[in-house]
């Protein structure tokens, strides 16, 4: 059960639910929204910049995909693992290529700008002191200057916000394998998964 109180969509402010089209939405696709309805100020501003980094994105979808859910296995965030998004399926996103963020760097359906922006998405999420020149040198052969900068902002908001919903513990709507006290640490790499848009 979630440790934040969930409030429908009626009960948040109406400019909020108009910007993030909850009243059409599932309770999934609704997701850490119903608990940021508490502070409408604040979560119309994230709704804004999480927008933005959605519809702006230079970066490919499947790309950033792999990359919010390998954060998300390090995070441990029960509802990260087990979502998948739609416009990452519709861009080749399948669970044979999920299992392979188990090895991602052994992986042969990865390509390698992917296992460089995993690589760097993983160090953020476990030793981000460990990111260097060398690291950057590196992503700079795949990447342009603005597509490192969104990957960097992206990246932030997958370890800030998938650890935030790691401790409000919001399992309510995920498969049962994902709602198990007892289960340990657990992978997205398991075929267990949700498609949401």
């Amino acid at each position: 059960m979630s440790r934040i109180e969930i409030l429908q969509p009626e009960q948040w402010d109406p400019e909020l639910r108009d910007l993030t089209h909850a009243d059409s939405a599932t309770p999934l696709e609704q997701g850490l929204m119903r608990m940021f309805a508490h502070c409408p100020g604040q979560a119309k501003g994230l709704a804004a910049f999480g927008g933005a980094l959605k519809i702006n994105r230079t970066l490919p979808d499947r790309l950033v995909e792999l990359v919010r859910l390998r954060i998300a296995f390090h995070n441990q965030c029960k509802s990260c693992m087990a979502i998948r998004y739609q416009d990452a399926l519709d861009a080749g996103l399948n669970e044979d290529l999920v299992c392979s963020l188990e090895n991602p760097l052994e992986a042969d359906d990865l390509s390698a700008a992917e296992k460089a922006a995993l690589a760097y998405g993983e160090a953020f999420a476990t030793n981000h002191l460990s990111i260097d020149d060398d690291t950057y040198d590196g992503l700079r052969e795949h990447f342009s200057e603005a597509q490192l900068v969104e990957l960097g902002m992206t990246v932030a908001f997958f370890v800030g916000f998938g650890r935030l919903a790691a401790t409000w513990n919001m399992i309510e709507e995920l498969p049962e394998s994902f709602q198990d006290p007892q289960a340990g640490t657990l992978t997205p790499w398991n075929r267990e998964s949700i498609a949401v848009r």
